[in-house]
């Protein structure tokens, strides 16, 4: 049998909704959907790449929690309000993963969480051995 991890960021949303900023079973690790929030102050207002830095760093900050790295990701997810700043995201992303080059989609969302989020990416993650 595999254990489970649940890796938590201690925000009181995780027991309010159920659910926990990564979880790890086996190999396996999720990361939740993540966006530009540092100390529960906004990262980057108005600014998309400075929005998706903070997402990758919260990537690789719940990755390494789980005994991972950023190589170990094999998908992202992006969601975007709106797809016209999809070359900054996308500059970001790259500044992070243009080595590993994961799967990746980014889809644009009529909304996200908060009205001040104008990105949010989760990630999958396999330990390699």
């Amino acid at each position: 049998m595999t254990n489970r991890v649940n890796i938590s960021s201690g925000a009181q949303w995780e027991d309010i909704v159920g659910y926990s900023r990564a979880v790890r079973i086996g190999d396996n690790i999720e990361v939740s959907g993540s966006v530009a929030l540092e100390n529960g102050n906004l990262i980057g207002k108005d600014d998309p790449y400075a929005q998706m830095i903070r997402c990758c760093e919260i990537i690789k900050e719940s990755l390494e929690q789980a005994g991972a790295k950023l190589s170990d990701v094999i998908r992202t997810r992006i969601f975007v309000v709106n797809i016209e700043d999809w070359p900054e995201i996308g500059k970001a992303h790259g500044e992070y993963f243009k080595d590993i080059k994961p799967a990746t989609s980014m889809v644009e969302v009529s909304k996200l969480i908060g009205s001040e989020f104008l990105v949010e990416m989760e990630a999958t993650a396999i330990v390699q051995k």
